[in-house]
């Protein structure tokens, strides 16, 4: 994936955030990078599955957390409704 900027709506960065957005029906897209560890995102994956929500997946965290504005790595995001 290029290095775009997640769209201009509201998001959430973190695995705990990103899994409460989506088990609370607020997550419109959620973006894995797929250097993340698997026991971060496997229930976020899971429950993503469950409700339909489209995963994006991301090469590495750096630039996930790039794609997100922030200087550090991000294991996942989610774009909110």
């Amino acid at each position: 994936m290029s290095s775009n900027k997640i769209g201009s709506s509201k998001i959430v960065i973190g695995a705990k955030q990103t899994l409460k957005a989506v088990t609370n029906d607020k997550a419109l897209k959620v973006y894995i990078a797929r250097d993340a560890e698997e026991h971060v995102t496997k229930k976020i994956i899971d429950v993503c599955k469950i409700k339909s929500i489209n995963i994006i997946y991301v090469d590495t965290m750096k630039e996930l957390g790039e794609m997100c504005g922030i200087d550090v790595g991000a294991a996942t995001a989610a774009e909110l409704k």
